[in-house]
């Protein structure tokens, strides 16, 4: 058996190894169209750069590794996706990808490889620890059934969360957010790397603007993804938000991303809140949907409580590594 690796040279290819290994590894979560996996070739997010490579086996494609690297904060770590056909693990790919991803990182002055697996393929965590990585933060995804959702319950909660936040208000957006709130919006996202739990990882926090923010949101929506958004506002200032974020051309499931508060308006149920209601705004533009997934540090009870209390249920659980050189 004859194990090669090289630079990607079919992102078709990548695209069929990728969406292979996550139907066998997380079946339940709808894959991405191929038209969007290869736009993000074209259209990354703003600020990181790619490195991609193929896997072989006796000469035959196996695996897929892409290397991510931030270019404008966290310019120590590269973000690891490393994936190798079902039928072909425990041949060496794996390790030869890993001792590609060292190669590469220290070329590129990077000192800590950042990765994730789930417990429901164990060989995943074995592997990691193999080659050295250390457990960094304990994850769990969550999953909320549309179809089975409690909208008494919902009801309750939005009606105690509003009387908890007299004097706010709700404002909503899809895509790029207006002029007079993204800077509102550039700052709050820009904590969540010191206001949510990130364990043992080394996340520092981005360096996000109205410009990085804009960016952003325009190359998602060429990827064809497209964001929802619902921000709790004072007066003309916007204190809090949430965002969903969901295919296009995917009907049924979607995202929940970052929920953040502002320190200074925290207590006022504002969490909750804008969290119901953007729900609430994407079942209006997204009738079909029927699952939102989420994922929450597991020590972060604050968000989990909230979360669970709209009708999220743990799924799995999911560990982030972290490899220092």
């Amino acid at each position: 058996m004859r194990i090669s690796t090289g630079p990607l040279t079919s992102p078709e290819i990548a695209y069929e190894i990728a969406r292979a290994t996550a139907v066998h590894d997380c079946p339940d979560i709808p894959y991405q169209s191929q038209k969007n996996f290869l736009a993000l070739f074209d259209y990354p997010p703003p600020g990181v750069t790619y490195e991609r490579y193929l896997g072989y086996v006796d000469d035959q494609p196996a695996g897929y590794l892409e290397l991510s690297y931030p270019q404008l904060d966290n310019l120590a770590n590269v973000d690891v996706d490393l994936l190798v056909l079902p039928a072909h693990r425990r041949h060496g790919l794996g390790r030869a990808f890993h001792d590609l991803a060292v190669e590469r990182a220290r070329a590129n002055n990077r000192r800590h490889l950042i990765a994730a697996t789930v417990d429901r393929h164990p060989d995943g965590a074995a592997f990691a620890e193999a080659m050295g990585a250390k457990a960094g933060l304990a994850e769990i995804r969550s999953r909320l059934d549309l179809t089975t959702l409690d909208g008494i319950r919902l009801a309750e909660l939005r009606a105690d969360a509003e009387k908890h936040a007299e004097g706010y208000h709700l404002r909503r957006w899809v895509g790029v957010a207006p002029d007079d709130i993204i800077d509102d919006l550039a700052y709050l996202e820009g904590r969540l790397n010191i206001d949510a739990p990130t364990g043992d990882i080394n996340w520092e926090q981005e360096n996000l603007d109205a410009d990085r923010m804009r960016k952003g949101e325009e190359a998602r929506e060429r990827r064809g993804r497209r964001s929802y958004q619902s921000g709790a506002m004072t007066g003309d200032k916007m204190v809090a938000f949430t965002w969903l974020v969901s295919d296009v051309d995917e009907e049924t499931h979607a995202w929940q991303n970052t929920t953040l508060v502002d320190p200074d308006h925290r207590g006022h149920r504002l969490g909750m809140l804008v969290k119901l209601d953007n729900l609430d705004h994407l079942r209006e533009l997204k009738p079909q949907l029927k699952a939102i997934d989420t994922f929450n540090a597991a020590e972060n009870a604050f968000m989990l409580n909230i979360n669970r209390a709209m009708g999220f249920r743990a799924v799995d659980a999911w560990i982030e590594w972290q490899k220092d050189l």
